[in-house]
């Protein structure tokens, strides 16, 4: 017995030395990419025009400002499964803010994920994705930030539970889960394509919504549509055709979705509106084609759904639920969406064919039908067409009715929609 329990403690301590030594070599090593020259984040007009771009790009004021509150001084609160998380000051406040950050305390905040004073920093801030960010952008960025309005304003502490308020479970998250790395162009690619994927992947941060996440919080590499955790929307699959595939667009078509916020083919709402108002609309053409280039030529996926459905069957009560869907169609939708759903684009969508509506995920036509629907105001569509709410004319049957018959009209082919469903998000947060 005694020969066999040290056998144990010696197989034991083997594969803590094991483990030990592998943790160090995969451990998540800084970064230290050098300015090319002090020039390079000085605030010349040059460095100052680009760095205002990259914020737009980066979509930086839409967490960092509150509603109401004023440009980068935080605390706007990002909800998590693990808790909440405000937004910090990034104005030049040297107390409160960033005022007393170099470049480089800049750089490796957004590269490698780590503050000025050290502290591992939680990646609601998306640095999983700045990192690929390249230090020229780092530092214009950093260079237009220095010349934000100062606000004194202490950023909140982050309100998680236990573990995850730690710096330790952090740290072993980053070993799992991050790699500090610029983004590296693709050889065999066109020139349009890297800069494409330079922008979605890196300050764009997509993969942020429309990645899947596991248990522990961390995204996927696949662009596979995903349910954004706490607020409630449906981020759809960038490479299923059944979802928001971009297989069958065109890259004018994508562009302008991205540009304006509307096309023939769909329009956006919810956070994605917010995405289009803040940022994408005042990136130039190049830029917007690029990343349409690169969104169309995502690898194809046959299905990238979170919820798999038996189609019902034409029982003589989904029948009569159907046609009660077809009743309040006609006295709420027909107006604008047309007789056999064809809608008035780009006022009004087209409802047959439109695969927002026919995803096994209901969240979001639920939630337009309740909340509205509200494009975007964009300088290519500066007076969109919003859907009103109905979620105080039509109760959770009556909604759940007119998906149902929206979802197997025209040509769509889907499953019904249930009343529990519709009830589920009723009194969801609307953004």
């Amino acid at each position: 017995m005694r020969r066999a329990g040290r056998r144990a403690i010696a197989v034991l301590a083997a594969a803590s030395l094991v483990l030990a030594g592998w943790a160090l070599w995969a451990w998540p090593r800084e970064q230290a990419v050098p300015s090319a020259s002090p020039a390079a984040y000085a605030a010349t007009a040059a460095n100052l025009a680009r760095g205002a771009y990259l914020a737009r790009a980066g979509n930086c004021m839409s967490c960092h400002t509150a509603r109401g509150g004023a440009p980068y001084a935080g605390g706007r609160t990002v909800h998590t499964p693990f808790g909440a998380i405000a937004a910090p000051n990034i104005t030049p406040d040297p107390d409160t803010g960033t005022g007393k950050w170099s470049a480089d305390d800049f750089w490796r905040a957004l590269h490698n994920g780590i503050s000025r004073d050290g502290r591992l920093l939680y990646p609601a801030f998306p640095y999983p994705s700045y990192t690929k960010v390249s230090r020229p952008d780092a530092d214009a960025l950093y260079a237009w930030l220095r010349t934000v309005p100062a606000q004194r304003q202490p950023s909140a502490a982050p309100q998680l539970r236990f573990p995850y308020n730690t710096q330790a479970a952090l740290a072993a998250w980053r070993l799992l889960y991050f790699r500090p790395a610029v983004f590296a162009p693709t050889a065999a690619a066109s020139t349009q394509w890297n800069r494409g994927a330079y922008l979605v992947e890196g300050l764009g941060h997509c993969a942020a919504c429309h990645a899947g996440r596991n248990a522990a919080g961390a995204s996927d590499a696949a662009m596979g549509g995903a349910l954004m955790p706490v607020v409630g929307w449906y981020a759809p699959s960038l490479t299923a055709n059944a979802e928001a595939g971009l297989g069958t667009w065109s890259v004018p078509e994508i562009a302008a979705l991205l540009q304006t916020g509307t096309s023939p083919r769909a329009s956006v709402v919810g956070p994605m509106a917010d995405v289009v108002a803040h940022s994408l609309q005042h990136l130039d053409e190049t830029d917007l084609a690029a990343m349409a280039v690169y969104l169309k030529a995502l690898p194809a996926t046959q299905t990238a759904i979170l919820e798999k459905r038996e189609k019902p069957e034409k029982t003589a009560q989904l029948a009569q639920f159907i046609e009660q869907g077809r009743q309040v169609y006609g006295r709420h939708c027909i107006d604008c969406h047309g007789a056999n759903g064809e809608g008035l684009a780009p006022a009004y969508p087209p409802l047959a064919g439109n695969r927002a509506l026919t995803m096994d995920m209901t969240v979001n036509p639920i939630r337009i039908v309740l909340n509205g629907g509200f494009p975007p105001g964009t300088a290519g569509n500066p007076r969109p067409y919003g859907m009103p709410p109905f979620s105080h004319v039509l109760d959770d049957a009556e909604v759940a009715a007119v998906l149902s018959y929206l979802r197997a009209s025209w040509g769509n082919q889907a499953a019904p929609v249930s009343a529990r469903e519709v009830n589920r998000y009723r009194g969801a947060p609307v953004d």
